[in-house]
């Protein structure tokens, strides 16, 4: 197959909707032509080969952060990507276009797919339909609505990475589409064991770990509140990302007199984030919302249990005391006292742990893939009843 992948967010830019695109168009490109259509900035080649996959970015406004992208780039990424993704479908044969966020990329994706006369297969991503820390949160505004139902309802299959994604794309969007489940994936953690010496920490510290942007879908403000009721014992927080948020966090961490307890190890590589993970105890996150969690898995494979809300994609295969703990939205009180009773108790981090590494077995990019496979050949078979006078005229378009 030739695959075009159409994503406004790909590594380096953007969080765990490019990463999991990259992981899949790389892993799809060892026996696929895969090109990726994305966003241009901060330096980035406008068209480059990264593991094997075409990465083509395309001019967008405004853009000065790689974690975050603003309205005016997400805006222009739609009107130059379809002028650019035109060049593209007609100079190369794509079968099939994979989009990725219902907004902003939705309308390239379904512009391109209908220009070439292809099947256009939309993955949804969870805040692309529903973000309850955000008041631009598409649900909540009826032009927003309108527009994402209609892209929904022209794709050829939409895919939803979890069944909170799912029901609500049913609740607020379009009940009647009959969407197909596909978990995202991870990578296998490759990276050597490290010593935590090496990062600054004891061997009686208690390390509790927590990753993503800073930003306030991920209320890390919650976890400093606890690690201000924990600062009498030895346990320390490792916050690893950016965003907006860090210099107001940093002066919390300050006024609540943790400097000692919390660390901010910033953006780092993936190597280095997967040796982190490694040296850790427990993970913990307090985000309002995550449409699948992927930091999730990732926190799994390298044998942490995981305290987190009970709220978001993460409870498709997070299992309360089993591989941690599950925490009704918000109860802070409660987040609080289950990370006080895995911390009192090793043998039982250990257990939870062992359970996590044999849970995400089956949540691996091979596994991810295969299921996008399948699905891309489900919809080229379906799409071979097109008009045949429409593709003799797509024909044409090429050789003009």
């Amino acid at each position: 197959m030739r695959i075009l992948f159409c994503n406004y967010e790909y590594p380096p830019l953007g969080g765990g909707g490019g990463v999991i695109n990259a992981l899949l168009a790389q892993e799809l490109a060892s026996r696929h032509e895969v090109t990726v259509l994305t966003s241009h900035g901060l330096g980035l080649p406008t068209e480059s080969v990264e593991n094997g996959v075409k990465v083509v970015r395309v001019p967008v406004f405004f853009r000065r952060k790689e974690a975050v992208a603003n309205l005016a780039s997400m805006l222009t990424f739609i009107p130059m990507g379809i002028h650019v993704g035109k060049k593209l479908v007609r100079a190369d044969r794509f079968d099939l276009i994979n989009t990725h966020f219902v907004l902003p990329t939705g309308p390239v994706g379904a512009a391109l797919a209908s220009y070439a006369g292809i099947p256009n297969v939309l993955t949804l991503h969870g805040g692309d339909l529903y973000d309850p820390s955000k008041f631009i949160s598409p649900n909540r505004h009826l032009a927003l609505r309108v527009w994402i139902r209609r892209l929904l309802r022209h794709a050829n299959v939409v895919v939803g990475q979890s069944t909170n994604t799912l029901d609500n794309m049913r609740r607020f969007y379009a009940p009647e589409i009959d969407a197909v489940r596909i978990p995202l994936g991870i990578q296998r953690p490759r990276a050597a064991a490290a010593s935590r010496e090496h990062y600054g920490f004891s061997r009686d510290d208690t390390l509790l770990v927590t990753i993503g942007r800073l930003i306030p879908r991920k209320a890390i403000s919650q976890l400093l509140v606890m690690m201000e009721a924990l600062k009498e014992g030895p346990v320390r927080l490792l916050i690893l990302g950016t965003g907006p948020q860090a210099s107001a966090l940093k002066v919390e961490v300050a006024n609540r007199q943790i400097e000692g307890k919390v660390s901010f190890l910033g953006h780092v590589e993936e190597s280095a984030k997967f040796r982190i993970l490694q040296i850790s105890d427990l993970y913990v996150s307090t985000s309002q919302h995550e449409g699948f969690g992927l930091v999730f898995l990732e926190a799994m494979a390298c044998g942490l249990p995981v305290v987190c809300y009970d709220f978001g994609g993460q409870t498709d295969f997070l299992q309360d005391r089993e591989t941690g703990y599950l925490v009704p939205l918000n109860d802070l009180d409660a987040f609080t006292k289950r990370c006080e009773f895995l911390i009192s108790n090793p043998n039982l981090r250990n257990m939870m742990g062992e359970k996590s590494k044999r849970r995400v077995e089956e949540f691996y990019i091979d596994q991810c893939a295969l299921q996008y496979e399948n699905t891309f050949h489900a919809a080229l078979e379906r799409k071979k009843a097109i008009a045949p006078g429409f593709r003799a005229k797509f024909a044409e378009l090429r050789r003009a």
